[in-house]
């Protein structure tokens, strides 16, 4: 393991943990500088977000910053939209994923830039 690899690793992690999205660095390292195929970069990454979330979350509850209310549908519906997803796996070819990614990110990159800031 390399130097660029535990860094990836680390902010990958650090930013996940801060709910900005951290698995966008590890996935586009993996298939970029890794050269791992986007479905193997997309499973190790779920794999690495799995520790993180739920560290994450037991820091996140304690701190009284989770709403459990709100927070129970939307696990429920992010299930069955995962079960959706992987099942969609199937009929999609690796280059269509890395466009669909790759639009993903522009998407949310477009949206953030011209998004006006709210403050509370």
């Amino acid at each position: 393991m390399n130097f660029v690899s535990v860094i990836s690793a680390f902010l990958s992690g650090v930013l996940g943990s801060m709910g900005l999205g951290g698995g966008t660095i590890l996935v586009v390292y993996l298939t970029r500088y890794m050269n791992f195929p986007q479905l193997a970069s997309q499973g190790i990454n779920l794999f690495c977000f799995i520790p993180t979330a739920f560290i994450s979350t037991v820091i996140y509850c304690k701190n009284k910053l989770i709403d459990k209310r709100t927070v129970l549908p939307l696990v429920l519906f992010g299930i069955i939209g995962s079960a959706i997803g992987f099942l969609c796996l199937s009929w999609l070819s690796e280059g269509i994923l890395q466009k669909l990614f790759g639009g993903f990110l522009v998407v949310l990159g477009l949206k953030e830039l011209f998004s006006k800031s709210r403050k509370k």
